[in-house]
């Protein structure tokens, strides 16, 4: 090994040890921002490292050089451009259309390994780059189904295919049966290596099409987990331990996200992923919560919050939607004032995507203290006089309390048991999940129909006229 190859080993390792500590740091609202920064560093400097070593080893062309810097460029423009102007509600699309990107890049390159090498490559080539295709094959589709679905270009409830069980069994096998011709039958490489690529973006589309929105947080986490192991795939057919190791993290991250998003559902992973868990039973379906919404005014909502003792807000996709943290914040540090004891019930699969409201309220400098997971929360929900919450649906029905439902099984905010509940909702649509909320037809809960900005708005002007 030369000197300059040992050199970037070193490198490599420190940026990984610095993305790990960043990952760490993200765990909490608090140092997330700093965790952030401390994984970009890790990552620069592996780049860095990766073309210090590209032109002290040597490159292939000039012609090479200019399309690689040129690559890299309008990426990193494109990258850089809709990661500031996307709004936060438009986030986990942009997610999965990072990971169409990443899944797509490491099968190609894995793809171009195959079929430009000369001569046969060895087992452990056509191994990790058959896998790197398969994998990213699967991602790339299966993450363009995602972005599709939380964009509404696609309805996001389950989409039920004609004989799916089928088309999902013939898929992989097709897919298997090809990935391994190509690692017995290496003379014919390029047919099976196409084959493969060809099943597995087969595959993609079947196995995300049937998962409904309700589950759409896991599959982003699983997806952005076979982006990373894709990438690492390829990295190894290629020998490069840049991306081995910037590939293996992601993944090890994605795959522990992914397990921890699924038991805060209750769900096993292995259902999500196969969709369908928690299929509606067409009766019980039927049935649906009976009786009126009962609507409120902002007015009325201030002088409950006004005379209340203890006061949880939910927060869910609609805060989001409507860029309320802020808002919210401020009715909240109103309410302290007033002495009054104020909490932030944080659901883990709230929003679309995993830490979706706590990078919300961090951003609107809502303390950490204040923001209750769902274990913590959901014994205090008895004692709070009164429950605000602001968009979030699907999370808090109690028809995940009985089966034959969407959202059977998932545990829930546990709203219902509040003294009084409000619920500030655009419209009298569904959940993301596809059916009704309970909730809203409960004696206990009132309904203010409107945009959340709008209302907490109103809510707030309304308070600061019943203090003074």
């Amino acid at each position: 090994m030369s000197t300059i190859d040992v050199i970037a080993s070193y490198v490599y390792l420190l940026s990984a040890v610095l993305f790990v500590v960043g990952l760490h740091f993200m765990n909490s609202p608090k140092t997330a921002r700093r965790g952030n920064q401390i994984s970009a560093i890790g990552m620069v400097i592996a780049v860095v490292m990766a073309f210090v070593r590209f032109f002290v080893t040597g490159y292939l062309s000039t012609t090479a050089l200019i399309v690689l810097i040129a690559g890299i460029v309008i990426g990193a423009i494109a990258g850089l451009y809709s990661a500031k102007k996307v709004k936060m509600t438009d986030m986990p699309q942009l997610v999965s259309v990072f990971n169409t990107v990443g899944g797509g890049a490491a099968a190609l390159v894995a793809l171009n390994d195959i079929l430009t090498s000369e001569k046969n490559p060895t087992l452990v080539v056509l191994i990790t780059a058959g896998l790197g295709i398969l994998i990213g094959s699967v991602t790339f589709t299966g993450s363009l189904v995602a972005a599709g679905k939380l964009q509404g270009i696609l309805p996001g409830k389950p989409i039920a295919l004609p004989l799916k069980d089928i088309w999902m069994v013939l898929s992989i096998i097709l897919t298997v049966v090809s990935f391994v011709l190509l690692i017995v039958d290496p003379q014919h490489r390029e047919l099976w290596s196409l084959l493969t690529t060809l099943f597995a973006l087969l595959y993609g589309l079947l196995f995300v099409l049937p998962i409904g929105g309700a589950d759409m947080p896991v599959v982003i986490s699983v997806l952005n987990a076979c982006t990373g192991t894709a990438v690492a795939m390829s990295g190894l057919a290629i020998d490069n331990v840049a991306l081995i190791v910037a590939g293996a993290l992601v993944g090890a991250a994605g795959v522990t996200l992914s397990v921890l998003m699924a038991q805060a559902m209750n769900r096993p992973l292995s259902s999500v992923l196969v969709g369908g868990f928690g299929g509606v039973d067409a009766a019980t379906a039927a049935e649906g919560p009976e009786g009126v919404m009962k609507e409120t005014s902002a007015d009325d909502v201030a002088v409950q919050l006004v005379y209340a003792q203890k006061v949880i807000f939910v927060p869910g996709f609609g805060l989001a939607q409507a860029q309320a943290q802020r808002e919210l914040a401020d009715l909240g540090d109103l309410l302290k004032q007033r002495g009054i004891d104020v909490s932030y019930a944080i659901h883990p699969v709230a929003g679309r995507m995993p830490g979706h409201m706590n990078v919300l309220l961090a951003e609107a400098n809502v303390p950490y203290e204040e923001l209750v997971d769902l274990d913590d929360i959901n014994p205090q929900f008895p004692t709070a006089s009164i429950s605000l919450v602001v968009g979030a649906n699907d999370v808090t029905n109690p028809a995940a309390r009985k089966p034959g439902t969407p959202v059977s099984g998932m545990p829930i905010l546990d709203v219902d048991k509040s003294e009084h509940v409000v619920v500030i909702k655009r419209g009298r649509g569904k959940g993301y999940a596809g059916i009704e909320n309970e909730l809203y037809f409960d004696d206990n809960t009132q309904m203010l129909f409107g945009d959340a900005k709008k209302e907490l708005q109103a809510i707030i002007a309304s308070v600061k006229e019943l203090i003074q």
